[in-house]
């Protein structure tokens, strides 16, 4: 035994030279990001012996504050805090399906209390879930894990056959998500749940409408995610038999709120109203205007709320009044809305800024819906020809290219109006007069109501002077109205969206069957004179002016 020891001894000193010698050791040492793997598995699996022990036996409840605990420290320790997030809520949907976290009649005071202690714990990992939402590392695990429970709470927790929707966290999980600073959260929310299920729906209404209205004190970038989030609400059910996809059982009662559109309408609506109440920026403004007639009135119960709205945003002036037409013209039609006005609004919007505003297209748009009636005056549509033809001399080459396809449809549908393209002298006295002095056109720019203009008595002279546009796309489209009318009519998509940069480029790219004749002298001196000039040789202008030879 001893002359063993001596020789490992022996062994020993052995080793510890080679190491001072400098040659490697056999022994790997651990780095530091394979020490915290090896953490994290160790925390994982502690996890995992802390679930199933609470699983098995009620006398292991106590492990429950203990991944509570774990699960707070998400901003230090995110894959820990995740695995005890989800731990726990395998726990409590298991607890809530078993009917542990409800109060039966025959139950004893001991069962009671604990109870009324797993109802507090779920209370407390609900809040820590709340408080991960805030986190960009763990924000899209916690909404999911929120969620679940959601939906096991509201189908367990109460003991009843008919599921209890829990409002209060759910109104909680909706306002953590707008003063989240993911913005990618509040996308998935709306995508994967309001947008899929109508009760989330309903229930989101709701939550903002109590949200804006509750909390006074709501900042700018909160608002903003409330108006982000509204808008990325999908179009408005067409009927009741629609509302059939729900994320919590159904309700059994057929006359249940949530079986009825004008309640989805109404909640719809309340939430609107409070975020216009709290007031918007000039920007969220347009954008509430852009989707007004589609997106949002189709919401409301009583349209006629937004009249205010609409009719101060129309006063407005600029692309805004541009903005507000549709809105206008949806309450108009839909709520027969008296607005007098409203063409001499319309007439007051055309102006040379106008043809050249990001928003021209839609403009264009509108106007064909509202001059399309056959009922409208001649006269007031006249006014619209002129003033369009005046502002074209002017005009930027992609929007001539749209206002000559538009006058040959409105020609077409208000043929009354076709007089001011060929108005020919009747008289001798008449004809003498306009050679004698020239002819004076009647037409009144100035005059702000369309029906004085006395448009109907001029005539679209403006084309002819188009049709020698610089550009050769509008002089070619401008003479369209000096041919016969054969087609039906244009359609407008079609001239929309050019740019000055699509025309030239669509005539760079025209396939040229014969090139131009290009006639041209090279001269032989440019600053001074030719020694000997050739008879049919010029000399240079700068020669000409200039003595460059001189001293």
């Amino acid at each position: 035994m001893p002359g063993t020891t001596s020789e490992a001894g022996a062994k020993s000193a052995s080793k510890r030279k080679l190491q001072q010698n400098g040659e490697p050791s056999k022994k790997r040492r651990k780095s530091a990001g394979d020490q915290e793997q090896d953490t994290h598995a160790d925390h994982k699996a502690h996890i995992k012996t802390l679930e199933s022990e609470i699983l098995e036996s009620r006398k292991h409840y106590n492990n429950i504050p203990t991944l509570i605990s774990l699960a707070e420290t998400h901003s230090q320790d995110t894959e820990t805090a995740l695995a005890a997030a989800e731990s726990l809520c395998r726990v409590f949907i298991r607890l809530l399906a078993s009917g542990n976290l409800v109060k039966k009649k025959e139950s004893s005071e001991k069962d009671v209390t604990v109870v009324t202690w797993l109802r507090q714990r779920l209370a407390d990992y609900q809040a820590v879930l709340l408080s991960m939402l805030q986190s960009e590392s763990c924000g899209l695990e916690a909404l999911l894990l929120a969620m679940s429970i959601l939906k096991a709470q509201a189908q367990h927790m109460d003991g009843k056959d008919e599921p209890t929707f829990p409002r209060s966290f759910f109104k909680g999980v909706v306002g953590a998500l707008f003063q989240s600073p993911v913005e990618q959260l509040r996308e998935e929310f709306s995508e994967n749940f309001i947008n899929e299920y109508d009760d989330i729906r309903f229930c989101t209404f709701q939550a903002i409408k109590d949200f804006l209205t509750e909390d006074q004190n709501v900042g700018e970038d909160t608002r903003k995610a409330v108006f982000a989030l509204l808008l990325q609400i999908e179009d408005v059910p067409s009927s009741s038999e629609e509302l059939e996809d729900f994320f919590i059982d159904p309700p059994k009662k057929k006359k249940h709120p949530l079986y009825s559109l004008s309640q989805h309408k109404k909640q719809a609506q309340e939430a609107w109203l409070a975020l216009m109440n709290l007031g918007l920026s000039k920007e969220q403004r347009k954008k509430v205007l852009e989707v007004m007639a589609t997106s949002i009135a189709p919401w409301f119960i009583k349209p006629e709320l937004l009249m205010d709205f609409l009719t101060d945003c129309y006063n407005t002036g600029g692309s805004t009044s541009l903005l507000a037409l549709s809105g206008v013209f949806y309450l108009i039609q839909e709520r027969n809305l008296d607005y007098p006005l409203f063409y001499t609004k319309l007439y007051s919007l055309l102006d040379a800024d106008m043809l050249h505003s990001k928003y021209r297209s839609r403009l264009f748009r509108l106007l064909d819906t509202f001059l399309g009636s056959s009922h409208l005056p001649a006269a007031l549509v006249a006014s619209f020809i002129k003033r369009l033809a005046r502002l074209a001399l002017n005009a930027p080459p992609s929007a001539i290219v749209v206002i000559v396809p538009w006058f040959y449809n409105i020609f077409k549908k208000h043929p009354l109006c076709t007089f001011m393209m060929h108005r020919v002298p009747r008289s001798p006295e008449e004809k003498a007069l306009i050679e004698r002095e020239g002819l004076e056109d009647p037409f009144l720019p100035f005059e702000e109501d369309p029906m004085e203009t006395h448009a109907i008595e001029s005539c679209v002279w403006e084309i002819v002077q188009l049709q020698s546009h610089y550009h050769p796309n509008v002089a070619t489209i401008a003479k369209i109205i000096s041919e016969q009318f054969t087609k039906q009519s244009y359609s407008l998509e079609d001239f929309l969206d050019h740019s000055y940069g699509s025309l030239i480029e669509a005539e760079m790219s025209k396939n040229i069957k014969k090139a131009p004749v290009v006639e041209f002298a090279i001269p032989k001196r440019v600053l001074i004179k030719s020694s000997e000039p050739a008879p049919e040789e010029k000399e240079s202008l700068l020669v000409s002016l200039w003595d460059f030879g001189s001293s």
